[in-house]
């Protein structure tokens, strides 16, 4: 019998797929094969820089995009839902590539975890993308930005570095925003697009928690305060604001408490 390929190199080939659907399937197919033990828990070769792009959407610096209003119209609802869905399928690669860059530093759930985060962010993209044609819309209709990716790049040396950024930040912010965000699309007679987001918010929590516990763990055996750590790491490597309102609820049933982002925001 030949040898089990490893995860890494799974990885890798999920990512130098470029077309959305058929990284969606590949994604899923990983994730079933780990679960059913067919792939070794093994970190062989290298990951790419970044991940296969697709023909579209075009991606424009993040001060170039065009506004998309608060979700009053037809038009900005679907360049909304065509924002969430680039943010879901360029977290389906983040997903992956903390697994297969960093699994090797942490414990095999650490791989599980993540997985499971990848196959969770597939199914995100491929509701929302499902909304977009529903509405004569598709994904790579509406330009986008890459802003999401540079977090990745940025953290790529350091994995309670990613940590930090990816889930305790960018995902984090995901949960302040989303309720109001549910709360307009359903206030504009959108109920399918405020299940579908309100499905994606739940899931977050989760996300989040599990960025929170890996970068505990992870300060934990290194012998740093996390709290203060996750300081150091935001204000060093974050180019961004931490802003409020924040949900601290979500937060906090993520494992993100006060503590964290109080005196940084």
């Amino acid at each position: 019998m030949s040898e089990m390929e490893d995860v890494r190199s799974r990885i890798r080939a999920v990512l130098l797929i470029g077309e959305p659907q058929a990284h969606v399937m590949a994604t899923r197919a990983l994730v079933r094969d780990w679960r059913k033990g067919r792939v070794a828990w093994r970190f062989d070769g290298a990951l790419p820089n970044a991940p296969e792009r697709p023909v579209r959407p075009e991606l424009l610096p993040p001060n170039a995009m065009p506004k998309r209003g608060k979700v009053g119209s037809l038009r900005s609802r679907i360049a909304m839902i065509h924002a969430l869905a680039h943010i879901e399928y360029v977290a389906i690669a983040l997903a992956l590539d903390m697994a297969g860059r960093f699994g090797g530093e942490f414990p095999r759930q650490f791989v599980d975890d993540w997985l499971g985060v990848a196959a969770d962010e597939a199914m995100h993209f491929a509701l929302l993308d499902r909304r977009l044609r529903a509405l004569g819309h598709a994904y790579g209709d509406l330009p986008a930005h890459d802003g999401l990716w540079q977090s990745a790049e940025a953290t790529a040396g350091d994995a309670l570095a990613r940590l930090a950024v990816v889930p305790m930040v960018l995902e984090a912010r995901g949960l302040d925003v989303t309720p109001a965000t549910i709360e307009r699309f359903a206030s504009q007679g959108d109920a399918a697009t405020a299940r579908v987001l309100t499905r994606i918010y739940h899931d977050e929590i989760r996300h989040v928690a599990a960025g929170t516990r890996w970068f505990e763990y992870g300060c934990e055996r290194a012998g740093h305060d996390s709290a203060q750590h996750w300081k150091k790491l935001i204000n060093a490597g974050f180019r961004g604001a931490l802003k409020p309102p924040f949900n601290d609820s979500a937060r906090s049933a993520a494992g993100l408490t006060h503590n964290y982002y109080a005196t940084v925001a």
